[in-house]
């Protein structure tokens, strides 16, 4: 004889039903609340902050440890911990202080020190970059001679010829990240090497960052601007942007550099960005390329 299946009632359904619907939410709930620990225990990684105190810090959980204490070490320098070619601490004190390896320090160091925001000084330690520091002043100067002999970035004279406040126009409101006649610092200037003008240069600057510049202070410093800008105003500029175009000069351009109109030079706008990509400088600039080049390097 066949075994027979009692249907099930109308009640007994109800029943079997709500207590399937009981354990899917029981499941549920177990599974959302693994996911919250999961997050928590992302969100609550043993870091600090820049202060000495510990305190977690609010970056995305898939990004490597190095990359948080590289991003722990660039908030310590926006904010001045560490003073442009001042020491910063030991690889051993970092690790301490971050509750991380030496090794994860190191590396975060070896990419700041590649991006020219750290110099490595063997058997003295790790200082903040300045552009005061020789081998790195003029690495957002890329103009280089066909000859040695043509040019010398060390015999590099300047002429101020205009240092006045302005209202900013529609690009450079945008270049400088400012509105609309909001108040700048507008520059002109001429550059020469070994006696031959070779860079013109209209440069804007946010006029809250550089209140007091004049052309007088500028011309009474004698080393690269930027280094002038961390000194007198705290503004170090870390990274540039820039586009690159052969032009025609204007009558007066032409007449700045001694060339004629018809002398093409190479037009070279940059936007200078100090620590977290804050824009501080627009600048335009004309470079005459009769026996220099513009060199660049990509990695």
């Amino acid at each position: 004889m066949s075994a027979q299946i009692k249907p099930r009632t109308y009640d007994e359904t109800s029943k079997h039903k709500a207590g399937q619907n009981e354990i899917d939410s029981k499941r549920s709930l177990k599974t959302k609340s693994a996911i919250e620990n999961i997050s928590d225990f992302s969100n609550n990684v043993a870091l600090v902050s820049s202060q000495p105190s510990q305190t977690t810090l609010n970056i995305p959980s898939f990004s490597p440890l190095y990359q948080q204490i590289k991003e722990l070490l660039l908030k310590s320098l926006q904010q001045g911990e560490w003073q442009p070619g001042e020491v910063i601490p030991s690889e051993i004190e970092l690790a301490e202080r971050f509750q991380v390896s030496q090794g994860t320090v190191r590396k975060a160091i070896d990419e700041l020190a590649n991006e020219n925001l750290l110099m490595r000084r063997q058997g003295v330690g790790t200082f903040v970059a300045t552009h005061s520091e020789e081998r790195v002043q003029y690495r957002f100067l890329k103009l280089m001679p066909d000859s040695k002999d043509t040019l010398t970035k060390g015999s590099s004279e300047r002429q101020i010829i205009s240092c006045k406040q302005t209202l900013a126009n529609e690009e450079v409101a945008h270049a400088l990240g400012v509105n609309k006649k909001d108040e700048v610092l507008y520059l002109r200037r001429v550059l020469s090497f070994s006696g031959v003008a070779t860079i013109l240069e209209d440069i804007w600057l946010p006029g809250h960052s550089f209140k007091g510049l004049t052309s007088d202070r500028l011309s009474a410093y004698q080393g690269p601007m930027y280094a002038f800008f961390e000194t007198a105003f705290g503004v170090k500029m870390v990274r540039a942007e820039e586009k690159i175009k052969a032009i025609l000069p204007d009558s007066v351009q032409a007449q700045l550099l001694a060339v004629s109109t018809s002398t093409p030079v190479l037009s070279v706008e940059r936007i200078a960005l100090t620590y977290n990509n804050n824009p501080m400088e627009f600048r335009k600039g004309l470079y005459l390329t009769l026996d220099c080049h513009y060199r660049n390097e990509l990695n």
